[in-house]
């Protein structure tokens, strides 16, 4: 037995070497029991599909037994080995590795601890191409000329144009993917890398419109390095934060170089599934002419921010002002000088209360709940800077790396590792919090203080990335009410205490809808409710209840909607998850059996 002085004595690269090996040894042998042991009494192993064929994380040793009981068989991991040098410190050894699965390869990230020996504390585990079916990259790239002569032949572009022709007339999509924003766009990049015949549709003219549409100060609040697509990443003078119309060209751009089958000024009217076939049938208007498509899988790219929460108050129909929601606001600039009440106090909110304050708009912010505002600033040094800065990549940190490091948090403890930097983030700018709580402004930092990451995934809301706009409300320029709305009258909000507040322009930055409401709009309501509330971890936090459930709700992942899935969240997330769906998707284009560990459970509607 190795004595606990031995294995002090071991390099980082030993420890984790001999793990490898015997955890290997262990599947080898179909010893569960054995591989269980090699896990500590507490610890998670997360797997993106190269295990359960869905996002999902297991807990503890019980976890483990149950998940290989259930897997290892089929899977028939091998060839565990160490990828890079191993890392220790605090206690912790770190270990990237690659393993082999029956139908593909993967790359993983291992968390060791001492436990009476190496015991794994996180384990992540990700598929990353399958076998026989990679994609045609470096030395698979393909020739793209024909030398020789051929008197048929057709020019790339001619190909393409034919392709494109062929939709809903003499070929079907396998996939038909609704919503060309960034998740429908990095997911149609990913399938035609893979060979899977895949129209993106979206109701737009142009791809990028759905953010030339917004407000005119509307960027990006996360930095560039967090923002990339698949494949091809922004230059590296990029602005830091994408101003909105940059963004838009960008993804235009990236449409038509990545050669993205994607048709504009299409709109999806209706969609339903037959059992039987296992295929769905899909009404669509492309500019004023009706088509149908019948694609085997339905993938929902509408955003998780994509269905507007419009209220409806007591007096909506006699205010003879305007009345918008946050996504409809088209800018300051025809309200100069006119009185307005944004309703909310998130990102949205603070946005558009500084477009228009810059504007000369008298505006006031009705705050209905607490909010967490962070410091840009201290957002990118302190929160993401390890990962995702300038430092981060002199340092040789890739992008690809940065998204497997932050997916082997598991969710259930990641909030013990974002407080300590959000209470430096408190730190660094408590004068800042002290005079908006002097404004009257309620803060918050999250239901256990872990601050804005655990909020986007718990809930999706509740929080402003500060820019700027923050400032006017600390130092009165932009009014500040608490309360809820109780009607309108003809020219003012009243809240639910009494308060008037004069109103010319009523915005309504009141946030998004489970994406699962448009697929009852598409659908039916009986669907939408097979499947359930998207987006959540069932954290029993504000907005984001239990039970626990240690994955995005239906996201990127099978449904219990047979061929029904959903893409969307942030650029990172549409980058980083756009892979795993899109290799779930070619597995079944290809045959390949596909059997789901866990499938998604519904406990709320939506």
């Amino acid at each position: 037995m190795t004595t606990t002085m031995q294995r002090e004595q071991l390099t980082a690269d030993e420890i984790a070497t001999g793990w490898l090996d015997e955890f290997g040894s262990t599947l080898r042998k179909r010893d569960i029991e054995a591989a269980v042991e090699l896990f500590a009494t507490t610890s998670f192993w997360r797997d993106l599909v190269s295990f359960s064929w869905n996002l999902t994380t297991t807990e503890n040793r019980d976890g483990v037994r149950d998940l290989l009981e259930e897997t290892l068989e089929r899977v028939d991991p091998a060839d565990f080995e160490l990828a890079e040098p191993a890392e220790s410190a605090d206690g912790v050894t770190t270990a990237w590795f690659t393993f082999t699965t029956s139908v593909g390869r993967g790359k993983g990230l291992v968390r060791l601890i001492d436990e009476d020996g190496p015991k794994a504390w996180t384990l992540l585990t990700s598929l990353q191409e399958l076998t026989g079916h990679e994609e045609p990259r470096g030395i698979r790239r393909v020739k793209g000329a024909e030398h020789g002569v051929d008197p048929d032949r057709k020019s790339w572009s001619e190909k393409l144009a034919e392709e494109d022709a062929a939709w809903g007339e003499t070929a079907q999509p396998y996939v038909l993917v609704v919503g060309g924003g960034q998740g429908g766009i990095a997911l149609g990049a990913r399938l035609r890398q893979l060979g899977v015949p895949a129209l993106v549709i979206d109701r737009w003219e142009r791809p990028g419109d759905q953010w030339r549409s917004r407000y005119k100060s509307l960027c990006l609040h996360d930095p560039v390095w967090y923002d990339h697509l698949p494949y091809l990443k922004f230059p590296d003078n990029w602005p830091v934060f994408a101003p909105k119309d940059k963004i838009a060209d960008w993804l235009e751009f990236y449409t038509r170089v990545m050669e993205i089958p994607y048709w504009s000024s299409t709109t999806a009217t209706s969609a339903k599934y037959d059992d039987a076939a296992g295929r769905w049938t899909v009404e669509i208007e492309r500019n004023g002419q009706r088509r149908t498509l019948t694609p085997a899988h339905l993938v929902m790219a509408t955003g998780m921010s994509g269905k507007p929460n419009i209220p409806t108050f007591p007096g909506n129909e006699v205010f003879r002002g305007e009345q918008q929601h946050s996504s409809q606001h088209p800018g300051p600039d025809a309200y100069a000088g006119k009185k307005v009440v944004v309703i909310g106090s998130n990102n949205s909110a603070f946005d558009i209360c500084g477009a228009l304050y810059e504007n000369g708009a008298e505006v006031t912010m009705v705050q209905r709940s607490s909010t967490h505002i962070v410091k840009s600033d201290s957002l990118m040094e302190i929160g993401l800077g390890d990962l995702y800065s300038e430092r981060a990549v002199a340092a040789g940190m890739t992008t690809e790396k940065a998204d497997l490091i932050f997916a082997s948090l598991p969710y259930r403890i990641m909030h013990e590792f974002q407080i300590p930097l959000y209470e430096q983030m408190k730190d660094r700018d408590a004068d800042f919090y002290r005079r908006m709580e002097a404004a009257g402004f309620d803060l918050d930092f999250g239901d256990d203080g872990s601050g804005l990451f655990l909020k986007y995934l718990r809930r999706g809301s509740g929080y402003y990335i500060d820019v700027g706009a923050a400032e006017l409300v600390a130092d009165g320029k932009v009014g500040l009410a608490k309360g809820q709305v109780d009607h309108l009258t003809e020219d003012a909000v009243v809240l639910s205490d009494g308060t008037v507040l004069p109103a010319d322009l009523v915005v309504y930055a009141t946030g998004y809808g489970s994406m699962n409401g448009w697929v009852a709009d598409l659908v039916d309501e009986e669907t939408a409710d097979r499947v359930g509330k998207c987006w959540g971890l069932g954290s029993d936090t504000t907005k984001d209840p239990g039970p626990w459930e240690g994955e995005q709700r239906n996201m990127w992942k099978p449904t219990q909607q047979e061929n029904l899935w959903f893409q969307g969240g942030n650029l990172h997330q549409s980058r980083h998850y756009s892979l795993y769906l899109a290799l779930q998707l070619k597995a079944r284009y290809e045959g390949i059996p596909t059997p789901v560990y866990r499938l998604q459970e519904v406990h709320h509607l939506g």
